[in-house]
Formats: structure tokens, sequence, C-alpha cells
């Protein structure tokens, strides 16, 4: 049975269109500008692939549930459902504004994104349901 994107959301909220974009949080300011846009580069954490460039993504608040990082090796495992609650995120509208991003299988209806050169993540969320909306999450990705 297929796990609807809701699901995917920690809180149970009903199904509804992307957030607008918010003023970003303290500990991101230096990271957005003031439409909203990323000021710097996007990258991946572990080796340093350009996932996004500046002023391609838009700063956006959504509690999603991402699984924990980890290996290649171990993240095709038991699928124990550890996770992380992340807040803040990137949104995209295009996959073609993308540099370097790579999705996984289908988790019900999510893709998840990683790093397409060393498949470090996710880093990201993607509910099939909605083909204009992809989510990389602050907190797993470094920024020049």
């Amino acid at each position: 049975m297929a796990a609807a994107c809701a699901e995917m959301e920690p809180a149970a909220a009903p199904p509804s269109s992307p957030p607008a974009p918010v003023a970003a949080s303290p500990g991101s300011a230096g990271l957005v500008c003031a439409q909203g846009r990323n000021l710097k580069a996007v990258l991946c954490q572990r080796c340093g692939s350009r996932v996004l460039l500046p002023g391609a993504a838009t700063f956006a608040r959504r509690e999603l549930l991402l699984p924990a990082m980890r290996k290649k090796a171990t993240a095709d495992g038991d699928g124990d459902g550890d996770g992380d609650v992340l807040r803040e995120h990137w949104l995209v509208r295009d996959m073609f504004s993308f540099e370097n991003v790579g999705f996984t299988r289908d988790v019900g209806n999510v893709k998840f994104l990683v790093c397409a050169d060393c498949e470090a993540g996710p880093i990201g969320w993607h509910c099939l349901d909605d083909k204009d909306s992809f989510y990389v999450a602050l907190e797993r990705v470094a920024h020049e």
C-alpha cells in the first residue's frame, strides 16, 4: 500500500499547496536575500558538489520527516523508520534548476533527494503528487 505524502509529515495536517515563502530564521538569515531566495550556492556536505546555484530556490518552512543520513551500504537495510523532523528548506519549483541531484526509488508517493556524485542523503524530499515542489533541507547541505 502506497504511503500518502501527508504520512511523511509529522503533523497530521490535511494536504495543501506548498507554503508561501517566509522570512528566514536568525540561523538562516545570512543565507536568504530580501526576496526570500538563496544568496549562496548549495553544496553537498560530504563531497562539496554543487546542488543549486545562488538564487535558484526560495526559503520555506514546512515540517518534513527525512530518514537519517547514512552510508549507501546501510541505507538499503531494514528501513526501521528513524529520521529527523526538519523545518527549514530550500523550495525548488523546477527539477531542472538543480545542478546536481539524484532521486531515490519511490517510497510510497515520495522520492528522496540525494547528491548525484557521492549519493549522500537524503538531503531533500519530493512528493509525487506535486510535480512542482522539491524541498532541500538546510541542515543537510552546505553553503558557499
